[in-house]
């Protein structure tokens, strides 16, 4: 029993004064009266305790936005695309019309439960992060595994810009050697320019200082200038935004009907590249990346 029906109860079926009443359950004598009041006015309900919430709240999402956000929420998992909150945000821009922020975004996904927050997780704010600060300036790549619809192992070597995600490849071979990585090292180097610096993993088919030697992809950085820089070993944290790449990629692959063919592979592969260029990243990433390439000293963009 809540306090208030202890407070009535003890005027009216005890027969104690308001006084009396206020005294002993550590409450003032005018809150006893205007319990009174209220029950005289409407009974036990009229003392139920009640909901301190705002009946309307002025600058809350209108039902109709968070409607649209849940359904481009769904619309983008179900074709294996990203449907984060800033990304539903540029799909929503695109509209013409006025668009919550992209917080808000989140925390309508939160009310709806698409999102649920994991405060055991170490906070974003705790890491430290690197970035390039203008295009070109360092690439990522890594290779990745994916199997066709026989079973059949393949692999698929990215290259992604640092500063402004843009994958400026993404190939699908049968397996990855040295010579393999660096021709699609340098067809993308056709299209985009060679970058200033290249961060890969320990891999074989990037780096073989720990075998005695380089290999034909060192060689060939180290002949263009290019510095090449390494992670640490079983630390995946450092090329974190080509794995990340990696993440979304397969996301989509895993939607799309299995492939039978490495070519079937490239051309679904090619489909996703150009989507996540074209019309996933925020605008002035794409401006950036295309617009203010950057060239090395001595190289040009051909």
């Amino acid at each position: 029993m809540d306090l208030a029906r202890y407070v009535v109860d003890a005027v009216v079926l005890e027969g104690r004064s308001y006084r009396e009443v206020a005294a002993a359950h550590g409450v003032s004598k005018s809150y006893v009266g205007k319990l009174m009041g209220r029950f005289r006015d409407g009974g036990y309900e009229a003392i139920a305790p009640r909901s301190r919430a705002p009946g309307h709240v002025p600058h809350r999402t209108p039902d109709a936005t968070e409607d649209a956000i849940v359904a481009l929420r769904k619309e983008l998992g179900d074709r294996g695309l990203d449907a984060g909150a800033l990304t539903i945000h540029y799909h929503l821009s695109l509209t013409g019309e006025q668009v919550p922020s992209v917080s808000t975004i989140w925390r309508v996904l939160r009310r709806r439960g698409f999102v649920i927050p994991q405060p055991h997780k170490r906070p974003r704010s705790s890491w430290v992060r690197f970035e390039a600060q203008l295009p070109n300036e360092c690439w990522q790549s890594d290779v990745t595994h994916w199997r066709l619809a026989d079973g059949i192992e393949v692999e698929i070597v990215n290259f992604i810009d640092d500063h402004s995600r843009l994958a400026v490849a993404s190939h699908v071979l049968a397996r990855a050697t040295a010579p393999a990585v660096l021709r699609v090292f340098q067809a993308a180097a056709a299209t985009w320019g060679f970058p200033a610096a290249l961060l890969t993993d320990n891999g074989c088919v990037y780096t073989t200082w720990h075998r005695g030697g380089p290999n034909v992809m060192q060689t060939e950085l180290l002949a263009l200038g290019i510095d090449y820089r390494h992670s640490r070993p079983y630390h995946p944290q450092t090329c974190g935004k080509v794995e990340r790449f990696h993440q979304t990629m397969k996301a989509f692959l895993a939607k799309q009907d299995p492939a039978t063919s490495i070519a079937v592979l490239q051309t679904q592969v090619d489909r996703f590249v150009e989507y996540y260029n074209e019309v996933r990243a925020p605008p002035c990433l794409r401006q950036t990346a295309t617009a203010d390439r950057v060239r090395c000293p001595g190289q040009g963009a051909t």
